[in-house]
């Protein structure tokens, strides 16, 4: 009766499914960091990146000290900017590397008009938005 208790569990001779369980363990742990640190700081490095070469003469910046001001000139063999501050209108000559935001809003173009898509509800059915009593 007691006999299944007695008897030695088998396990594997040569450890060869713990070394497979660590390396997927260190596969998982670099993917995960992978996805949730590298990634993402990538992205937002290249979105900087994309908005300072994309500036223009006349928009309104704020740099990453705080300086709010408006572009009056862009020397692009120095990578510098001048931007005008202050209803004194006094002129700084800044790196563009510290250029922290855009806050001008530009408008991007629209897509067509008439293709509209109707939006669905949880179960693929077209959903009301009207409030009827």
């Amino acid at each position: 009766m007691n006999t299944f208790l007695l008897q030695p569990q088998q396990t594997p001779q040569n450890g060869t499914g713990n070394i497979i369980f660590m390396i997927v363990l260190y596969a998982a742990i670099f993917l995960a960091l992978y996805f949730f640190l590298i990634r993402p700081n990538s992205k937002r490095k290249k979105q900087e990146a994309e908005l300072r070469n994309n500036l223009e003469i006349g928009d309104e910046i704020t740099t990453i000290g705080g300086i709010v001001g408006r572009v009056v000139a862009i020397k692009e063999e120095e990578d510098e900017i001048i931007i005008e501050t202050g209803s004194d209108r006094c002129k700084l000559k800044m790196k563009r590397w510290c250029i922290s935001s855009v806050n001008t809003v530009k408008e991007k173009p629209e897509a067509k008009t008439e293709e509209k898509t109707e939006k669905k509800g949880f179960f693929s059915k077209k959903s009301d938005n009207k409030n009827e009593k």
